[in-house]
């Protein structure tokens, strides 16, 4: 079972992902909150949350603001941003900060679920229109200059970035998960990071 909440200050959007997400055998939806301070608020008495779903325009504290607070917080929460926001500054704020995922409002529910269970399993989920701008980010990189990257790491670094798990990366490589993994521990560090989500944010600050 995976534990949801979800942050949205308007009613008719939150309480239809969570009349949606509730109807899974997967997942259990018990805070539906519409500012960050009252999600804070319900947090007593209810379980810790696996995932949440955190809007960025907020009343109070915003969403954006919101991703260090829950992370000091809730340290083993992953975070999935749902918003209408799409410019480049705030999908940069957004995983330099932590979040394992970046959706737009326009996602269809199907498409939330899969990005929940991805994000649980370990993986990371973008919409394809902001994929593409991580991508565009990317393409504009060259990490062997700075970082001395092999082929075989570049392509494990541009699925990570794709937002893709160790496993579908090693998929679509024709490698294993260990080798995957083996190659992530020197990206790791060569590019001096700790997370995927750093790897991410160099590649949108374009420093490498």
């Amino acid at each position: 079972m995976i534990s949801i909440a979800i942050i949205e200050d308007i009613k008719d959007i939150r309480e239809l992902v969570v009349e949606y997400l509730s109807a899974q055998e997967l997942f259990l939806c018990e805070i539906s909150s519409g500012s960050v301070e009252e999600f804070f608020d319900s947090l007593d008495g209810n379980l810790t949350p696996d995932i949440i779903l955190l809007d960025i325009g907020l009343p109070g504290i915003s969403g954006l603001g919101a991703i260090k607070l829950i992370k000091e917080k809730l340290p083993e929460t992953e975070i999935i941003i749902l918003t209408v926001h799409d410019d480049s500054e705030k999908i940069f704020q957004a995983i330099s900060s932590g979040v394992s995922g970046y959706l737009l409002k326009n996602t269809p529910l199907e498409k939330i679920k899969e990005a929940i269970i991805e994000v649980h399993n370990g993986g990371s989920q973008m919409s394809s229109s902001i994929a593409r701008k991580v991508m565009n980010f990317f393409n504009k990189v060259s990490y062997k200059s700075k970082y001395n990257l092999t082929p075989r790491e570049k392509e494990i670094v541009a699925g990570i970035v794709d937002g893709l798990s160790y496993k579908m990366i090693a998929a679509n490589l024709g490698i294993t998960v260990g080798t995957i993994k083996t190659h992530a521990k020197n990206i790791y560090k060569k590019m001096q990071v700790h997370s995927k989500s750093e790897i991410v944010a160099k590649s949108l600050r374009g420093e490498v």
